[in-house]
């Protein structure tokens, strides 16, 4: 078992217990650890403790960082393996098949993909000469994922190349910059989409939530002056091509609860816990 798999566990345990605030002894034995050992890497991959975790996840808490839009995590100093943290280090822009690309099904395009392992399980990237187009979680095979990619662009010319897929995973997710070699480093990190009109205004309001932040999905329906759009705004969300660069897990219902996620509820929640800092203050609670 992994890391990634370790944690996601202890996460649900977390999550089904709550109500009776598990000690650290009874979250570790869950997922077969000392206390000790298991405290380290806990707090290694999420950079906060079981116990802070645990406090920062209740239903109250949520409540509150909805009700004032508060970040997580106040300070800057980014945590471990610092993920969507070091998105905000470039500058992320997203571009819109046009009506004509739409009709040419991806003919004449490259597309190249890699599966590749993430501290938030194996992940499918693919990217074009023109940015990312896709970016997908999955657990057990990837095929779905890699006939959809197919559907998606009919007559684009798709392969895989995990080594330069590979060059954007680390630049998500390892805390060094890229060397000059892979060609990331100093540009904007660009994404390439397809999807309605209403889609693409609704991923582009979600690249707009920063790090550390939770909205609600009627919040995100009035940043785009659709206050009445709550449910078609939750649907757009859901089919959010590229997970974690374009933000879809800072979303969460209007009561606090964490809700659904195209890529597991687990993996959500560990995304929420990866933007926490040590420095998370609930002393004012």
């Amino acid at each position: 078992m992994n890391d990634y798999d370790r944690i996601a566990r202890a996460i649900e345990y977390i999550c089904q217990h709550a109500d009776c605030q598990p000690s650290l002894a009874k979250i570790a034995a869950a997922v077969h650890l000392s206390p000790y050992h298991f405290q380290r890497l806990f707090s290694r991959w999420a950079g906060i403790s079981p116990k802070r975790f645990l406090q920062t996840l209740t239903l109250n808490h949520a409540k509150r960082l909805l009700d004032h839009a508060m970040p997580l995590a106040e300070a800057g100093r980014e945590c471990g393996l610092s993920g969507a943290a070091r998105l905000h280090d470039h500058f992320v822009t997203l571009e819109a098949v046009t009506p004509g690309e739409y009709r040419l099904k991806g003919h004449g395009l490259d597309i190249h993909y890699g599966l590749h392992h993430t501290p938030f399980g194996k992940a499918l990237m693919a990217a074009t000469p023109r940015g990312i187009c896709r970016l997908a979680f999955f657990d057990e095979q990837p095929d779905d994922l890699i006939d959809a990619l197919g559907k998606d662009w009919p007559l684009a010319d798709i392969r895989r190349e995990d080594k330069k897929t590979y060059a954007f995973i680390k630049l998500l997710f390892n805390s060094r910059k890229p060397e000059k070699s892979e060609k990331l480093e100093n540009r904007p990190l660009s994404l390439l989409v397809k999807g309605t009109n209403f889609q693409i205004q609704v991923w582009r309001a979600l690249l707009g939530i920063k790090s550390g932040k939770l909205l609600s999905y009627q919040q995100l329906a009035r940043r785009i002056n659709k206050p009445n759009a709550a449910r078609a705004v939750g649907n757009a969300v859901g089919a959010n091509p590229i997970a974690l660069i374009i933000p879809c897990h800072r979303v969460i219902n209007a009561s606090g609860v964490i809700g659904n996620y195209r890529w597991g509820q687990t993996r959500k929640r560990a995304m929420i816990a990866r933007e926490m800092s040590l420095r998370v203050d609930l002393n004012d609670e």
